[in-house]
């Protein structure tokens, strides 16, 4: 089939190397532009372009979709499909209507929950046990389209949004080929979204990734594991930015000293008041520092146990 690919991160990659390697001719891949990195800021590829170039594919990254901008493009690359994984544009009704298979979408969540751009870290920050990923067609809506395919992956206690988009990422390239496949041959079905049961995940930044002492400890460290690898969870000592990397709850302990108080270093972490009780930080990054054990940092540090995490949330 000729297929368009858009897609811009790390998440699309398999998809695109899947379509690759069942033999699909890939007209082209659409992706978002070079953006600044680094301390350097070098302008870098996106990983969708950085695997297109090592296959010698066609690669667009137009600035907008907007006023019919890659009409030209569609008419002489005629997809008869387009497939769109985490590409981070809308796609307007001139694109959405014109391969004959449609527009279809492999979404990071069991649609019609966690509809938007960060389903992945928000089913992880809210504690969820089960995630998945949804193939459908995609209409003028966010992600409101007709549901195809669902493949659910448990997420365990141990994993971030991280390792879940790596993991779903794999998922989703194999529930792309199967949707395909299904497509072609006339036995996809087509599944309404109940729109009562949706949910909408959107993007995450910086300022909401700074943790409320006053939550529960179970909150806090799935907050902390939502977080990473970004936009990393934080709080202030002393009006210094921290990133708590990873931590674990520790329930039934902490006394009657404030949230956000340091208790002190255990042979699990650096113990810290919350909302129910305490969690264990295992892994911490102060400013100007790489991330490490709490312990290997307070060996130089050892008069910060006495102070406390996030006074303005306290």
């Amino acid at each position: 089939m000729r297929i368009m690919f858009m897609g811009t991160p790390d998440f699309a990659v398999p998809s695109l190397k899947k379509l690759v390697e069942q033999g699909h001719e890939i007209v082209c891949v659409v992706c978002q532009s070079d953006k600044p990195k680094g301390r350097g800021m070098k302008l870098t590829p996106p990983p969708v372009k950085e695997y297109a170039l090592t296959q010698g594919l066609r690669i667009e990254q137009p600035e907008t979709l907007r006023d019919h901008a890659i009409e030209g493009l569609l008419n002489e690359t005629k997809p008869e499909m387009i497939v769109v994984l985490a590409y981070g544009k809308i796609l307007p009704g001139y694109v959405l209507d014109y391969p004959k298979y449609g527009c279809v979408n492999i979404h990071g969540s069991l649609l019609p929950k966690y509809r938007g751009a960060a389903p992945i870290q928000r089913a992880v920050i809210n504690g969820e046990k089960v995630t998945g990923v949804t193939s459908m067609y995609l209409d003028r809506g966010v992600d409101t389209g007709d549901m195809i395919f669902k493949r659910e992956m448990p997420i365990e206690a141990e994993d971030t949004s991280e390792t879940m988009f790596e993991k779903l990422a794999h998922v989703g390239a194999d529930l792309l080929i199967e949707t395909i496949d299904a497509i072609i041959a006339g036995t996809a079905p087509r599944i309404k979204q109940d729109d009562s049961q949706s949910c909408y995940a959107s993007m995450l930044s910086r300022e909401e990734a700074v943790i409320d002492w006053n939550w529960d400890a179970d909150r806090i460290c799935n907050f902390i594991r939502g977080c990473w690898s970004w936009p990393v969870a934080s709080t202030t000592l002393d009006g210094a930015r921290v990133r708590l990397i990873s931590a674990k709850p520790v329930k039934n302990i902490g006394g009657e000293v404030a949230p956000g108080t340091v208790i002190g270093l255990t042979k699990d972490g650096l113990r810290v008041r919350c909302g129910d009780g305490c969690i264990d930080v295992t892994k911490i990054q102060f400013e100007g520092s790489r991330p490490m054990p709490p312990a290997d940092y307070f060996r130089g540090h050892a008069s910060i146990d006495a102070k406390r995490f996030g006074v303005e949330n306290a």
